[in-house]
Order: C-alpha cells, then sequence, then structure tokens
C-alpha cells in the first residue's frame, strides 16, 4: 500500500552478493600499511556510522590504515567508472551498481579473492558464495572477485493503518501471489470511496529508470515459474514455454496495474537514486590497485561473524547477513519486531537464488538496457498487448546474449 510519495511497495533484491573484506586483524606488510576504499553512503546514517566504526577497529587492531571514501549513490557509481577507465584506482569499491562484478570480471578488471573468502567459506551461505564468483572471458574460467558481506531480496512493505482505514484487516490478505496484490487494488478502492485521492494500492517501479524495476520484473517472473529462463551453465532458455507464459505474465499484471490506475502516475518516471541499494553490498579488490595486501588484509577482519555481524546490524537491518548462523542473534529474533525475524527468513534462511547475472553476465545488459521495462511501458502506457511486448523483449536479449560467448 503506497501514498504517493512513497516510493514502493517492493523494494530490494532478488540476489545475494559479495564484498571484499579482510578477516582475522593481521598486520600487513611493512612496506604497504595504508589501503584506499570507497563505499557507498547508506540511505540510514546509522549504516555510514557502523562502517566506520569497522574501519576504526581494524586500523587500531592492526595498525594498518584504510583511507575511506563514503561517497553518495549515484555519484559513485559515475565515479568508479571513471576509475576504471582512466586506470587510476583506489584498492576496492563495493558493487556499486551490483552487476560490476560480473561486467568488470568479464573483462578480466579484478584481482581474485579466493584466498579472502576461504577465510570464512564455511560461514556463507551458497547463495552468497554465487554471487561472489564472474566468468572471466579472459582465462575463460569462473572465479571469485567478490567478498559477501551483506544481502537482500524483494519483500514487500504494507501501510497496515491505510488497510484497516480501508475496512480491512491484514489477516485477510491472501497467500497466492496474484490475489495477494488484488488484495490491495480493493484496499485503494475503498478508500476512493471514502474520498482519499492521493492514496495507491501498489506501488511499483514501472519505468525505465534505475534498478529497481528490473528487481521488480525479476520477482514477478520468478513467482510465475520463469527460474529456469537462464540455468547455472549461464544458457539462455527462451525457448521454454514456462519461461514465455511467465513473462507475459507478469508484463500483464505489472503494466496492467499502471494502466488501470493502481499505481501512481509518477511511477512511470521514478528513478531509483532515492531508493535502497536493492543489491547485495560487494566490495571489489581492483585491478591496477598499489596496496592489495591491505586490502585484502581488511577484508578478512571485515568478513569474521562477529565482525560483519554487528556492521549488518547497526545498520538497523535494512541488510540481511549472508551468513545464516548469524540469523540466529538476538537482533534477528527480537519477538518485539516480527519484521526482522521474517525478513532474515525469506532473505537468509529460506529457498534464494543469486541474480541471473551471475550465471551469464549478458543478463547485466539486459538489466542496464532496461529490456523488460520497455516491456512493461508498452502494456501500461500505450496500452500494447502482452505478448506482442514480450516477442519483443525476447528478440533483444537473443541479441545481447549473442555477444557473450562463454566456454
Amino acid at each position: 500500500m503506497a501514498r504517493l510519495t512513497r516510493r514502493s511497495v517492493l523494494r530490494g533484491s532478488a540476489a545475494l552478493g559479495a564484498t571484499r573484506l579482510l578477516a582475522a586483524p593481521h598486520i600487513a606488510r611493512a612496506a604497504v600499511t595504508t589501503a584506499s576504499v570507497w563505499f557507498a553512503q547508506g540511505f540510514v546514517q546509522d549504516e555510514d556510522v557502523a562502517l566506520r566504526k569497522a574501519v576504526a577497529d581494524y586500523e587500531k587492531a592492526s595498525g594498518n590504515k584504510i583511507e575511506l571514501s563514503i561517497i553518495p549513490f549515484a555519484p559513485e557509481r559515475q565515479k568508479i567508472i571513471s576509475a576504471i577507465t582512466s586506470g587510476v584506482v583506489p584498492d576496492m569499491i563495493d558493487s556499486n551498481p551490483a552487476e560490476i562484478l560480473q561486467i568488470y570480471g568479464w573483462q578480466d578488471r579484478w584481482v581474485d579473492v579466493s584466498d579472502v573468502v576461504e577465510t570464512q567459506k564455511a560461514q556463507f551461505s551458497e547463495t552468497a558464495l554465487q554471487a561472489a564468483q564472474a566468468y572471466n572471458s579472459v582465462t575463460k574460467k569462473r572465479a571469485t572477485y567478490g567478498v559477501p558481506l551483506r544481502a537482500a531480496v524483494v519483500p514487500c512493505h504494507i501501510w497496515k493503518s491505510l488497510v484497516e482505514k480501508a475496512g480491512m484487516k491484514l489477516e485477510d490478505i491472501p497467500k497466492t501471489w496474484d490475489a495477494y496484490f488484488d488484495f490491495f487494488k480493493k484496499v485503494q478502492d475503498n478508500l476512493r470511496k471514502q474520498g482519499e485521492r492521493k492514496v495507491y494500492g501498489l506501488g511499483f517501479q514501472v519505468t525505465a529508470n534505475g534498478v529497481d524495476p528490473y528487481n521488480l520484473f525479476m520477482a514477478f517472473l520468478l513467482a510465475y515459474g520463469g527460474q529456469d529462463i537462464v540455468t547455472k551453465d549461464g544458457k539462455l532458455h527462451l525457448d521454454d514455454p514456462k519461461v514465455k507464459q511467465a513473462a507475459i505474465k507478469a508484463t500483464a499484471y505489472l503494466g496492467g496495474a499502471y494502466r488501470d490506475g493502481y499505481v501512481p502516475p509518477s511511477a512511470i518516471n521514478w528513478n531509483d537514486a532515492d531508493d535502497n541499494n536493492a543489491f547485495h553490498a560487494k566490495l571489489m579488490v581492483m585491478e591496477g590497485a598499489k596496496n592489495v595486501t591491505v586490502a585484502k588484509e581488511f577484508l578478512k577482519y571485515f568478513i569474521q561473524p562477529k565482525v560483519i555481524g554487528e556492521f549488518v546490524e547497526l545498520g538497523l537491518g535494512r541488510w540481511l547477513p549472508v551468513m545464516p548462523a548469524l540469523a540466529k542473534s538476538p537482533f534477528w529474533q527480537n519477538p518485539k519486531d516480527p519484521h526482522l525475524k521474517g525478513y532474515v527468513q525469506q532473505g537468509l534462511l529460506g529457498a534464494t537464488i543469486p541474480d541471473y547475472y551471475v550465471f551469464n553476465v549478458a543478463m547485466a545488459e539486459v538489466r542496464t538496457q532496461h529490456v523488460w521495462s520497455l516491456a512493461m511501458i508498452d502494456v501500461a502506457k500505450d496500452g500494447g498487448k502482452p505478448e506482442a511486448a514480450i516477442d519483443k523483449a525476447f528478440k533483444r536479449i537473443e541479441e545481447i546474449f549473442a555477444k557473450y560467448k562463454m566456454a
């Protein structure tokens, strides 16, 4: 349930992710004592406070120095591209946007950090470990280029007060997919009868800006049975009837909700720059960086369960841990806040998969070209048929995949 000023009902990410940070507080080689780190600014101040605390604790324990730059979300993206293009890079960056791990992994731009991940490998979820890998087109094999730090999924946020104002109860929400979202259309209808004109039942990001519409579409695609669109071997399966039907259903529902007035009119132009970073955080060690030794040392320290667990919790639980054992902490099991327990069950302990660009980097380009968004908009704004919109989208996806040949 969304007010016009609220960005979305569905927020977050369908994938787990990886970051690069250090484990035990070793003392790095004497000749190399400083590493530079770029990290996206948190969407709540507590996230930045937690990061600075982790850095300060590491510096005190190791004697090394971390030159930390916390940069606003959108400018950091531009700064990363400029750095990689020029070759003047920091020692570590977070994955912003998430798919750069796979994009630049394909181009052989990252340092392999499997030795860092190995220090805590048994602690990580399988999804987190998969998301830390990328296929390298130069070496013709996959390698670990990310270190898992935190994760997110695509949950639903609901205004209980608005549901009750409409004369309905949360307990009455159906448990099946379409019926679940149809419930909020009825909430909107009831509120309209009461004269409420600025509240919409759904906050779908039916737009071709940012990453949120891709995340949203993929959630619907999976819900409708399209989970095999790209398999773990990186192969595309647009010829699978179940995949096509799922894509058509997703396009029809999302575009139709906007067309029928259940999504704010401004959603067609939304950008997620002020929304959450809907994907797993990752830190990467940069190829061409000067102080990789300290960068790896910091990563090894950072991914110790106690350290990374505290980091995620101090960020108010906006992100999920990537180690199942951390879900047992009092923070995540707090009976006074059932949202946290439900979130960690859904996004960490339940069934999860990484995003499909982990299996084939071509899906990263599908994401950046907003192929799914354009299909939704064809239905939402232009009155097109979902079948025709998906035929057009599938053709473009096949063209993109043809550019990426994996051994």
